[in-house]
């Protein structure tokens, strides 16, 4: 929880109490903060706030947001401010997420789909071992009754349909118990194991976001090795949009000399009737790259002065060259509108290409 999720008020909220000091979540440390909840709370946001930079954005970003937004989002957050299943999306607060304030829920840790570019594996232990979260479900039942709304992406940091959810149905079952407490339901996965549970997201408001980032089976069994094929995916995507879930496609990441030519893949998905597509580039991290440098070699040594040579170093990660990145994902945006697709980028700091919230949440239904 960083700043956004305090219990800052504006008018006609409920203005919780300053905790008491041996209760205070760690980001309560800062006597600034209070200071900002303080002065919103009490209306001397424009004369108070206009001293601190975060608190400026922070303003800023409630009036983006929107009142009725930003309220359930507070109740939510503060309800999950103690608790470990459910929480804030973005854990390191990156100034390049423009994503809209949601909570996150990754019913399993790790992932099989052994994807050579998964940047999740550099934080998580054993990450290609796949495992069920201990006691998740009666976990979750728990957390969940603290929860007023709010929009859950699940999953984050793993896929939310690995195989063994076929018979395991822990995800199911957090679908579940989430509908019944008024949440919005974000699937992103890259499974059409997904398609199992159109029954469930039909009832909520939800929508899925798959992804997949080539046409091709042979270039997607190179990168992504366990995952399901292209085919399949795109497959699950016409199944869902059949079935009245609002889908949208992560063509994620863009590797240049991989899959950096996306046109058959774009007309496919407008054929289909996707409405959103999101894009970003690859960012390497140590752990990636090793691996990316075993799966594809050649493309390997024509990338590396690109990314080592020329490229961003941003936070923990190694971009493109900054003009690169900007043609690679001008040109997706641009074939995604030219076939009535609305249009986002992933923490690449262009935000001006986004034609619609980057992560396609616009498609959630009230």
């Amino acid at each position: 929880m960083g700043l956004m999720e305090l219990g800052c008020t504006l008018e006609g909220f409920d203005r919780p109490a300053q905790p008491a000091a041996s209760n205070r979540p760690r980001y309560w440390a800062s006597s600034s903060v209070w200071t900002i909840y303080s002065a919103i709370s009490h209306g001397n946001a424009e004369h108070d706030l206009c001293m601190d930079r975060n608190s400026c954005f922070l303003r800023a970003t409630l009036e983006s947001w929107g009142r009725s937004v930003f309220q359930a989002f507070i109740h939510s957050s503060i309800a999950v401010s103690m608790v470990g299943l459910v929480s804030r999306f973005d854990p390191w607060r990156s100034a390049l997420c423009t994503c809209p304030p949601k909570l996150t829920l990754n019913p399993y840790t790790g992932c099989e789909h052994s994807c050579v570019y998964c940047y999740a594996s550099t934080y998580v232990p054993r990450f290609f071992d796949c495992r069920p979260k201990k006691n998740l479900v009666s976990k979750l039942r728990l957390e969940a009754a603290r929860l007023r709304g709010g929009t859950i992406s699940i999953a984050n940091s793993s896929d939310p349909y690995p195989s063994l959810e076929a018979e395991a149905c822990l995800t199911r079952s957090c679908l579940e118990i989430l509908s019944r407490h008024d949440c919005k339901i974000q699937i992103v996965t890259k499974s059409s194991l997904v398609v199992r549970d159109a029954d469930l997201l039909g009832k909520i408001s939800s929508m899925v976001c798959l992804t997949i980032t080539t046409s091709d089976d042979a270039t997607a069994r190179l990168i992504e090795p366990y995952a399901p094929s292209s085919s399949e995916r795109l497959g699950a995507v016409e199944s869902l949009i059949r079935k009245g879930i609002p889908t949208s496609v992560r063509i994620d990441p863009i590797i240049p000399f991989v899959n950096d030519e996306p046109e058959v893949l774009i007309r496919r998905l407008a054929s289909l009737g996707v409405k959103h597509v999101t894009s970003s580039t690859l960012k390497v991290r140590p752990g990636n790259w090793r691996r990316f440098r075993v799966a594809l070699p050649a493309t390997a040594e024509k990338l590396e002065p690109l990314y080592f040579r020329e490229g961003e170093k941003m936070g923990n990660y190694v971009y493109l060259p900054r003009d690169l990145r900007f043609q690679l994902l001008k040109k997706v945006g641009c074939l995604a509108q030219e076939h009535g697709m609305r249009f986002g980028t992933c923490r690449e700091g262009f935000g001006g290409l986004n034609t619609a919230t980057c992560d396609g949440s616009w498609l959630l239904k009230s």
